[in-house]
């Protein structure tokens, strides 16, 4: 069986956005001009393909990301089918309590369409998604949509991601008018005027620039190229000898300047107006990497160690990241991979190398939102789902038995907020284990404890709203009927000082007794040079870190993890409120064995005991998360606002303008100090006022604050 679409013509991209900046819409009308849809969803009608599920349609937002695959054939191509560009698009979540969808879809996706409001211009998602895709170093096309809007504004929106997202964006569009009279757009490329006309702006008419917007042209064409020569050496020297650059000179020199992520390009227009839409698509075959333009995946080969590295080829070995998971009501779950190496067909075994699993793979699918279409086979650079592969979590890998490899897994924050959770009845019990257990699969954010004094179940997301969703999918797809408290704030506890510790764990029960003792010292965790190489004595993970100075053999080498794991568990339950316990570095300093009565579980106990005994001495503290708050409100209210953040022991930290006498507060508060807020600020602005809150940082809590939490926990 051949690969139906060359590696070249093949384009993995997500399309990312702040809440409401018009990401679906925007992908609606990708899915209807590559003909994949013949009838045009819309956010409002509760009818889009990729807001497929019930929750999403009615609250008009993006909750899980979307796959979906779709053909192009670019505009200035014409009839030839032959350049047709497969796209494989993921419709990201735009709201930060899902932010995760972004997190783990930029992971696999080799580029992005960023989509900005052109009203409010870069918005606080915009930072956080525009962050999450400088961390895996992806390439990415900036789209000013929503320029029909009231109070929209082309230059304002772009000076904004100059300013807060990066100086590497460069205008290769200028609309032609603005709100009510937006019409078409000026192309600085090719100095053409562009208006789309006819059914759903579906025929493209090319005319000449208008005579007052020929002088802005012109002075921004001169900067744009000025700016895009400078990726290619052969072409800057030309320029430099007054030869002007073709367009195909140039396009090839803003490839490159894309791929190496040092040029960002600015196109504009009205997704829901349906213009600009067929630019932005011609943009991403012309300058979005095809798999063969990215650098090759790095892992690990879990045997030796050793770095290793796989190039986009369906020659080499096969390795593939699962990196979502679905639940599906008619074949069970999905698991969703992207290839970047080798093959695989239906019905042979795939290798976990994360967990050493080996299963067959039933049936491989290729997602359309909700809807599927079955493959026998897929190649490196595609992106599928497996049916039925039960081993599977988000972040594992898949590979070739004979050639094992372990991809970098996917780094999720923690949840922030959590609730108290009961079933109704006692059919409700049995069901609602397997629903959360399904769910917390499905979305790594989505955690699930037990409180060891009062049995009951607690969960814990990202906000408010995520959790209700959870709640309200679990009603809906699992039938379970629950019981839910007030959401309550994640604190976590570490430590402000160095303390050391030393315990003997012995007992004698008349046979064989147990003897552990270990000696530690713990502080707080600093930050490592993330590319240091780590000691062999070093252990790290999530906020922790583990270090064996035993010398000459005082303590066995093969009861020290079990000291760790006593830490491990005991760090679990905090010795100021009993909150888990973060950023702390222990290290085993000294200890002595018994030979006969020595034991894993004593040495477990000793570690468990030790380090609850250092951390009392260590300055322990609660650790509150403070959110990014940015309030939008019109100026007559903004002496309210200040007041009432001030209040919440919120730290203003600027202001910003919008049109209409808008401003916009920006500060730091306290999460505790914000449930109930939305609707405390519709009552101080007659309606006319909205908050976007999202996690930036855990601090440490004042003495008072930490006093009236540990009685409430009493």
């Amino acid at each position: 069986m051949q690969r139906d679409y060359p590696l070249e013509k093949v384009r993995n991209f997500g399309i990312i956005a702040h809440i409401d900046a018009g990401k679906t819409t925007t992908s609606e009308r990708v899915l209807y001009y590559t003909g994949e849809s013949h009838k045009i969803g819309e956010v409002h009608d509760g009818n889009t393909t990729t807001d497929w599920m019930e929750q999403e349609r009615e609250r008009g937002i993006t909750i899980t990301a979307a796959a979906i695959t779709c053909f192009w054939n670019p505009s200035y191509m014409g009839k030839d089918i032959s350049k047709k560009v497969r796209f494989n698009i993921i419709d990201t979540p735009g709201h930060i309590d899902f932010t995760a969808e972004v997190k783990r879809s930029l992971r696999v996706l080799d580029g992005a369409v960023v989509v900005f409001d052109g009203v409010a211009g870069v918005e606080p998602q915009s930072e956080t998604n525009w962050r999450y895709a400088d961390d895996g170093n992806v390439p990415r096309i900036c789209f000013i949509n929503k320029l029909d809007r009231m109070g929209a504004s082309f230059e304002r929106s772009y000076q904004s991601i100059l300013d807060r997202l990066t100086k590497n964006a460069v205008r290769f569009q200028l609309p032609i008018g603005l709100e009510e009279h937006f019409e078409g757009i000026v192309d600085l490329l090719t100095m053409k005027a562009y208006y789309f006309e006819g059914e759903m702006g579906g025929t493209i008419r090319v005319a000449e620039i208008p005579e007052n917007m020929l002088a802005d042209a012109k002075k921004y064409r001169a900067e744009l190229v000025e700016k895009v020569v400078e990726f290619d050496d052969t072409i800057l020297a030309a320029y430099l000898d007054g030869k002007e650059p073709s367009i195909d000179e140039l396009k090839k020199c803003i490839r490159k300047g894309t791929l190496s992520v040092k040029l960002v390009p600015v196109f504009t227009g009205s997704a829901l107006k349906n213009k600009g839409v067929q630019l932005i698509l011609d943009a991403v075959v012309d300058y979005l990497p095809s798999p063969l333009d990215i650098p090759p995946v790095h892992g690990i080969n879990p045997d030796t160690g050793e770095t290793i590295y796989r190039h986009a080829s369906d020659e080499e070995p096969f390795a593939a990241l699962a990196f979502k998971l679905q639940n599906d009501p008619f074949v069970g779950q999905l698991t969703f991979f992207r290839v970047y190496s080798g093959t695989i067909e239906a019905g042979t075994y795939i290798y976990n190398s994360t967990t050493g699993d080996r299963e067959r793979l039933g049936r491989i699918v290729r997602l359309q939102a909700d809807k599927r279409e079955e493959v026998k086979k897929v190649y490196a650079g595609e992106i599928a789902a497996a049916v039925g592969v039960k081993s599977a979590r988000t972040s594992h890998t898949f590979c070739d038995e004979n050639n094992p490899i372990i991809l970098d897994p996917i780094k999720f924050v923690d949840p922030v907020v959590s609730l108290r959770i009961e079933p109704k009845t006692k059919a409700d019990q049995e069901k609602m284990g397997m629903a959360m257990k399904k769910l917390s699969d499905e979305d790594p954010t989505f955690k699930i404890n037990s409180d060891q004094e009062t049995g009951e179940t607690i969960i814990s997301g990202m906000g408010e709203l995520h959790l209700e969703i959870m709640v309200d999918r679990m009603k809906r797809e699992f039938g379970v009927e629950a019981n839910v408290g007030k959401p309550q704030v994640a604190y976590k506890e570490t430590i402000m000082a160095e303390a050391e510790a030393e315990h003997k764990y012995i007992k004698q029960s008349g046979g064989k007794g147990q003897y552990g003792h270990v000696k530690i010292t713990i502080k707080p965790l600093e930050k490592r040079d993330p590319t240091a190489k780590v000691p062999k004595n070093v252990k790290i993970s999530d906020g922790f870190e583990f270090i064996d100075s035993i010398k000459g053999g005082v303590i066995p080498i093969e009861f020290i993890p079990a000291v760790e794991k006593g830490v491990k568990e005991a760090m679990e339950r905090g010795v100021v409120a009993g909150f888990k316990m973060v950023n702390i570095s222990c290290e085993l300093t000294f200890g002595s064995y018994h030979d006969v009565d020595s034991s894993e579980i004593a040495y477990k106990i000793a570690g468990s005991m030790a380090f609850q005994e250092a951390a009392k001495r260590a300055k322990p503290v609660i650790l509150e998360p403070i959110m990014k708050v940015d309030v939008t409100v019109p100026e007559k209210f903004l002496g309210d606002i200040v007041g009432s953040l001030n209040s919440k022991r919120g730290t203003i930290e600027g202001f910003e303008d919008r049109p209409a006498n808008i401003k916009v507060v920006k500060s730091k508060v306290p999460l505790s100090e914000m449930f109930g807020y939305t609707t405390q600020l519709r009552s101080m602005t007659e309606g006319r006022g909205n908050a976007n809150m999202e996690f930036d940082h855990y601090e440490v809590v004042p003495a008072n604050v930490e006093k009236t939490i540990v009685e409430s926990r009493k």
